[in-house]
């Protein structure tokens, strides 16, 4: 793969679908409250990719002249992503219905993330030259470094939606972690 910089859009999203199907199944594997911080990490990575797959990605393949049912489909189905990691989320890892509900979250992710691949990935790897992707990697870096680190169903799936809630979310949720974290390492 190109060093970072050089990476395109679908490059960067791709080696990030690989990341979250990593932490999907590791989460599925543990079978005890092990399972918190990669389900964490997991969380935080969704919340952070889809975000900026709703402000960037999409509005640029309805733009590219894609079939709009398809960047409607995925938006459906990241708006009901979140909402599931949201309960699973509050349900927390300890719980005895969390498996069975992460079982299915992580198989409609997974396919999810196919159907992307499949549908705009590959109309943008068609439609668009190596420059554009490259440029349209580099503001989805930037959206994510500002996206919220958990899902907020609440807040919409659409680019606008994300562009106004997403700040003020993400430094909520960033203190929430930071505090979080130093919860933890005093208790160590």
């Amino acid at each position: 793969m190109p060093t970072d910089t050089d990476a395109t859009v679908i490059e960067l999203l791709l080696a990030q679908h690989d990341q979250i199907e990593q932490l999907l199944h590791r989460v599925s594997s543990i079978q005890s409250t092990a399972k918190r911080e990669p389900f964490e990490d997991l969380v935080r990575l969704l919340a952070v990719h889809e975000s900026a797959e709703e402000e960037i990605l999409h509005p640029f393949a309805r733009r590219s002249g894609i079939d709009q049912g398809i960047v409607d489909n995925r938006l459906a189905e990241e708006n009901q992503a979140k909402h599931v990691l949201s309960e699973l989320y509050e349900l927390g890892v300890e719980n005895v219905e969390f498996d069975t509900k992460f079982q299915e979250f992580a198989h409609n992710v997974i396919e999810h993330a196919r159907n992307e691949e499949k549908e705009e990935f590959n109309h943008l790897a068609e439609h668009c030259n190596r420059t554009e992707l490259t440029r349209l990697a580099t503001l989805v870096r930037a959206a994510e470094a500002i996206a919220p680190t958990r899902p907020h169903p609440s807040g919409g799936e659409s680019a606008a939606a994300n562009l106004l809630a997403g700040p003020p979310l993400a430094i909520f949720d960033r203190v929430r972690d930071m505090v979080r974290d130093w919860n933890r390492k005093a208790g160590e």
